[in-house]
């Protein structure tokens, strides 16, 4: 496994306009518009340029990964330490890579925690800034060398994702030139996700029999009582729901990598 501190990796392609990419996004929907997860997949890593796969290793992460590993074992899979995981995440990712033969896993870590944060205090002051400091920044910084990336999300996860595409465009804050987002379960049940764990026989993460069915960093997760949303035990009794990883139209989503 690599660790990055913010360093980039490969050079992605020539930069393109936003419109081009806005048109390359939707020609990619048009093709795969019928087809399977894995073919999705597929498709990106052949026709989107130089991508990543970004996995938090959490409840249902491991999905994409053996998709990821049958299709090609050495795709670049980015994973995020923030340093305030799970102790059963860190493992849990270990033992993962090793049983799928991932073999290009690159460890994410912010390069200036020590400085910004020594006391590992300010997710008690401002668990935004804190998300960006530990993880948004870091991963932003590592995906400057893709051309897109490969995430989670699922149409039924919020309100918000209901329309979700196969293939969408990043869009910056500023409104520069984004990257391509692909999201090969964006159909997916939730039915869908534990059917494909079970007939692949896939290990499940550790916490999820514990009452964690959205795993983040340890000190922003609880467990979630039955009849509760799956998402209720992130950053509980806070008026937050996101870290900050998806951006549309300038606006943080939350994530369901």
């Amino acid at each position: 496994m690599v660790n990055l501190e913010t360093q980039k990796t490969e050079a992605r392609g020539p930069i393109v306009s936003q419109p081009e990419l806005i048109e390359k996004a939707a020609g990619l929907n048009a093709r795969y518009r019928h087809h399977s997860a894995t073919a999705v997949m597929q498709g990106a890593l052949e026709n989107a340029g130089h991508i990543a796969l970004v996995s938090s290793f959490g409840a249902e992460s491991v999905v994409l990964l053996h998709m990821a590993a049958v299709i090609d074992p050495i795709v670049p899979v980015l994973f995020v330490d923030t340093e305030l995981l799970f102790t059963e995440t860190l493992v849990y990712q270990q033992e993962v890579s090793e049983r799928l033969g991932l073999r290009n896993v690159q460890i994410v870590k912010a390069a200036d925690i020590a400085a910004k944060d020594p006391y590992g205090a300010l997710r008690f002051s401002d668990t935004d800034a804190c998300c960006a400091l530990r993880k948004t920044a870091p991963l932003q910084a590592a995906l400057d060398g893709f051309d897109g990336w490969i995430t989670g999300r699922k149409r039924f996860q919020a309100g918000s994702r209901a329309a979700l595409e196969f293939f969408e465009v990043e869009e910056t804050s500023q409104g520069a030139t984004g990257r391509i987002k692909i999201n090969p379960l964006a159909h997916w049940a939730p039915e869908d996700v534990r059917a494909y764990m079970t007939e692949n026989r896939l290990p499940r993460h550790p916490l999820v029999a514990k009452g964690y069915p959205s795993i983040g960093c340890a000190p922003c997760t609880s467990p979630v009582a039955a009849g509760e949303d799956p998402r209720a035990g992130r950053w509980r009794d806070q008026n937050k729901e996101e870290c900050g990883i998806h951006v549309v139209n300038g606006k943080f989503i939350r994530t369901g990598a």
